[in-house]
């Protein structure tokens, strides 16, 4: 891939971004944001993404075109590593279908110092367990939908548009259904401090 590929991603998630009066409340788009080198890392989500054919946007579908095609040259996150512990391993087997990879960020084309900014895929009928990261989130969804679950708040049926929030620590999960679902999700603050997947709530 050529860098006016990942200038092209890069800039229709700043148009997107910035248009979505949400996700410039969470943190301006950065505006010290630099290339850097970028090595592609395989997973088995990149090709689940580039096969998925139902990925409809109505009013995002330039920046998730974008996303699907720039599948196999970014690098893609390993999230979770296996756990130890028998009881966990099937919970586990879902982050070989989580779909994420960061386009501001470590092991991603863009670096800033302000905001960290990745893609995440989640394939019809997934669920993500409860997890929890120090690090402030939004999600914006671009196309699909899921229930969005936090502890402490009733469930949330999130489409294409709506945004959900994860303060810092706060326990969060998510499932879809019948629907693929792609996403841009930002953080802030304690960037380099993965999640970590916890007990069914």
């Amino acid at each position: 891939m050529t860098a006016p590929d990942y200038k092209a991603l890069l800039n229709a998630s700043k148009t997107v971004y910035q248009l979505h009066d949400e996700m410039m409340a969470f943190a301006p788009f950065p505006d010290d944001i630099i290339s850097q080198p970028l090595t592609p890392c395989v997973h088995p989500a990149s090709d689940l993404l580039q096969s998925e054919a139902d990925l409809t946007s109505t009013h995002y579908q330039q920046l998730t075109g974008l996303i699907q095609k720039t599948a196999p040259q970014m690098c893609w996150r390993d999230i979770y590593t296996a756990p130890q512990d028998a009881r966990n391993k099937q919970a586990y087997e879902f982050s070989k279908r989580l779909g994420c990879y960061s386009l501001i960020g470590n092991d991603a084309p863009f670096a800033s110092h302000y905001l960290r900014l990745f893609m995440v895929y989640m394939p019809a009928n997934l669920h993500y367990p409860w997890h929890s990261h120090p690090a402030e989130e939004i999600y914006l969804v671009l196309s699909g939908n899921a229930v969005f679950k936090r502890k402490g708040y009733d469930d949330e049926h999130l489409g294409e548009g709506q945004t959900m929030f994860h303060q810092s620590e706060l326990a969060h999960a998510i499932e879809t259904s019948d629907k693929p679902m792609v996403s841009l999700v930002a953080w802030r603050n304690h960037f380099d401090i993965p999640p970590i997947l916890l007990e069914d709530i």
